[in-house]
C-alpha cells in the first residue's frame, strides 16, 4: 500500500515523507506526513495543503481492501522533528543534527545516538550507510538497515 500511497500523494503534488497506522482497533488512525515535491517551493506545507491531500485520498482509501471501514486520517507537515525514512532524506539533510535509534547497540552500550549527518554512502558490501559525527567528535557509520527510526533534532537558539 505504501508505494501506491506515495504515488497518489505525488499525483496531488506532494511528497510522502511517512505513513503509519496508529490508534486502536476500534479507532484506527492513518497518520501521513507530507512535504513539497520540490522543497525550494516553501518552508513547510500549510493547512490547505494537508486538506488537499486528505480529500484527494479519501475515495481511494475508502475503496482500498487493506483500510478498515472506519478510520481517521491525519495529514500533517513533517515538523521540526522530521522523520528520516528514505535514502534521499539522509542526503538532503547532511549537516543537520539527527537522533538515531538502532535495532541493536550503536555506540558503547546505547541503541540511541545523536550527531551531525556527514554523508550517505555505501559500506564495503555496497549496502547504504550513514556517517554521523557524535558530540564528542567520534564518527560513526550506521547501516541504514540497522536503523529502527531516526528524526531531525531541532535546537532552539
Amino acid at each position: 500500500m505504501n508505494a501506491e500511497l506515495a504515488a497518489r500523494v505525488e499525483g496531488l503534488g506532494f511528497d510522502l515523507v511517512a505513513a503509519e497506522w496508529a490508534g486502536s482497533r476500534s479507532r484506527p488512525v492513518l497518520r501521513i506526513r507530507i512535504d513539497f515535491l520540490h522543497p525550494e517551493e516553501g518552508v513547510t506545507v500549510q493547512l490547505d495543503d494537508c486538506t488537499t491531500v486528505s480529500r484527494g485520498l479519501e475515495t481511494w482509501l475508502d475503496a482500498h481492501a487493506d483500510v478498515p471501514d472506519r478510520y481517521v486520517i491525519e495529514v500533517s507537515s513533517p515538523g521540526l522533528d522530521r522523520p528520516l525514512t528514505r535514502k534521499k532524506d539522509w542526503a538532503r539533510f547532511a549537516g543537520k543534527i539527527v537522533a538515531i535509534t538502532g535495532r541493536e547497540v550503536l555506540s558503547g552500550d546505547t541503541k540511541r545516538v545523536e550527531g551531525e549527518i556527514l554523508r550517505l554512502g555505501d559500506d564495503t558490501t555496497g549496502e547504504p550507510e550513514v556517517r554521523v559525527r557524535l558530540s564528542d567528535g567520534e564518527e560513526l557509520s550506521v547501516p541504514l538497515g540497522d536503523i529502527e527510526r531516526a528524526h531531525l533534532v531541532h535546537r532552539w537558539k
